[in-house]
């Protein structure tokens, strides 16, 4: 009997490890684009993000450059590839879903792809500038920003993930409430530990500043709202 209920494991973890060498089959097929398409990537952010006062960017080694173009094409690569990845998980899990589950899984996955999206663009328009500016304001006669185009990527490259991840907040409000995982009234009266833990999550995935942290908070926090208010007039049908 337990081999018998094994083979069911082994099968699925077989399926699994199929699907991911798949995903990042893609990946890896798709680097060379993200390669060439990153330096017109540092380009776009530069004129999106980084002030006139804030001066060029430099690299402070030999091999900088190359290492941040490396990682920007990762990236890139990864974002090209999502599409392909997100089929290949949809694949795996599909022959354990009903057509009630596949249906709310495809809403989930639309919901989720558009507010990651949002909130990367939330945070590339809005959120980044400003945070540039702020930093170039303390340049002055003796003082002048030399910013490093590794530390910039990676700037850029961790808030526009950070916002993407913390834009899930309603989502995530919304499903347990919808699960019966939690009543609506019990997640509405733990809203403090709720903002407790998206200030302690802004603080984790933005740079050691004020700021940053404030301005990924408090969207974050707005958005919790939102769910919370879709789940109880959701639940309330």
């Amino acid at each position: 009997m337990a081999e018998e209920a094994s083979e069911p494991l082994l099968s699925h973890l077989e399926a699994l490890r199929a699907a991911l060498l798949r995903s990042l089959a893609g990946v890896a097929l798709l680097f060379p684009a993200g390669y060439a398409l990153a330096p017109a990537a540092v380009r776009a952010l530069v004129r999106l993000c980084l002030p006139p006062e804030a001066g060029p960017l430099h690299y402070f080694g030999p091999m900088e450059a190359f290492w941040t173009q490396l990682r920007i094409a990762g990236a890139l690569a990864i974002a090209l590839a999502f599409p392909w990845c997100a089929w290949q998980l949809w694949r795996f899990l599909l022959p354990a879903l009903r057509p009630a589950e596949r249906a709310a899984a495809r809403r989930a996955a639309a919901a989720s792809t558009l507010l990651f999206v949002a909130g990367a663009a939330f945070c590339l328009f809005a959120i980044l500038p400003l945070v540039m500016r702020f930093g170039a304001g303390f340049a002055s006669e003796g003082l002048r920003p030399v910013i490093g185009l590794g530390a910039f990527a990676g700037l850029c490259g961790w808030m526009l993930l950070a916002f993407g991840l913390m834009f899930q907040a309603p989502l995530a409000a919304f499903a347990l409430v919808r699960l019966g995982l939690v009543p609506a009234a019990a997640l509405a009266r733990a809203r403090p530990y709720a903002i407790v833990a998206i200030l302690a999550a802004s603080a984790v995935l933005t740079p050691p500043d004020v700021a940053s942290q404030v301005l990924l908070a408090l969207p974050t926090w707005l958005l919790f709202e939102l769910g919370l208010l879709l789940a109880r007039r959701g639940s309330a049908r």
